[in-house]
């Protein structure tokens, strides 16, 4: 009997520049409804690492797989068609446009009508658009210029643009930087609530030890480039060599408790 292939499968990345290894023979998986944080100190080789599945960096060597498709040298736009989404850190919004219009020009995307792009928005699949307007908590901005909204608002509609081509995989790289702590909260539990929902993979980088704990199922651990430690929150809060490398100020620890605390 056939085992299905894991949602991403990554096995031996390796990225160098000049001499120097920004990322290391790193091998992971990822299943659909999954939550995985990746964390790290600065230049730990997440960014890098991120942008090598997402097809925005190629990698010297090793494979990264959806659904046991290879995607490792595909550009970021076949990718997206493959069914990857992604937010980052910096929102990237047409400001001038309406949330609606946001979120139809990246329905227009996904069914390749980009021949007239700025023409077909204002009319392109209003209700799929408000739908996931409405999923994300967003329904009652729809006709509000981007350029009004709050930061915390703009995280939720990149949700909503990121949910437009129906990803298996969604990539978000620190999708709380910036916003207030409520905010992240707020964000992290619905992101996770549509996530298990309809069976998405999630992968995100995170410096709030805070969210990694209270939402990820499982955690991976990069520094200097290398994977060091993979496990449940608990089994990496008490990894002596991530106490070491990554968190020695203590706030693994203080995370650790009020995840615990709050369970």
């Amino acid at each position: 009997m056939s085992v299905a292939p894991p949602l991403l499968a990554v096995e031996g990345l390796t990225k160098s520049y000049g001499g120097i290894h920004a990322v290391r023979g790193v091998s992971f998986s990822l299943r659909s409804g999954e939550i995985l944080a990746l964390i790290g100190p600065n230049g730990a080789g997440k960014s890098t690492c991120f942008d090598m599945l997402n097809g925005q960096n190629k990698p010297d060597t090793g494979h990264v797989r959806l659904l046991g498709e290879e995607t490792t040298g595909k550009k970021p736009r076949e990718i997206w068609r493959m069914g990857v989404g992604r937010t980052f850190q910096i929102t990237a919004t047409f400001a001038t446009m309406t949330v609606r219009e946001n979120v139809q020009v990246a329905l227009i995307s996904h069914g390749k009508q980009l021949f007239n792009l700025w023409g077909s928005a204002p009319n392109f699949d209003r209700g799929e658009a408000g739908r996931l307007l409405e999923l994300v908590g967003m329904g009652g901005y729809a006709d509000r210029p981007c350029g009004e909204l709050a930061y915390g608002d703009l995280k939720r509609l990149e949700l909503a643009v990121a949910l437009a081509n129906q990803p298996k995989l969604l990539l978000m790289d620190e999708p709380t930087a910036g916003m207030a702590p409520r905010e992240r909260v707020d964000l992290m539990r619905l992101t996770a609530s549509i996530a298990r929902e309809k069976s998405i993979g999630v992968l995100f980088t995170e410096h709030d030890m805070d969210v990694v704990f209270e939402h990820a199922d499982r955690i991976i651990v990069l520094n200097r480039g290398t994977l060091i430690a993979e496990g449940s929150p608990a089994e990496v809060r008490s990894n002596p060599q991530v106490q070491a490398v990554y968190l020695g100020e203590g706030l693994l620890y203080e995370a650790g408790h009020r995840e615990g605390a709050s369970a």
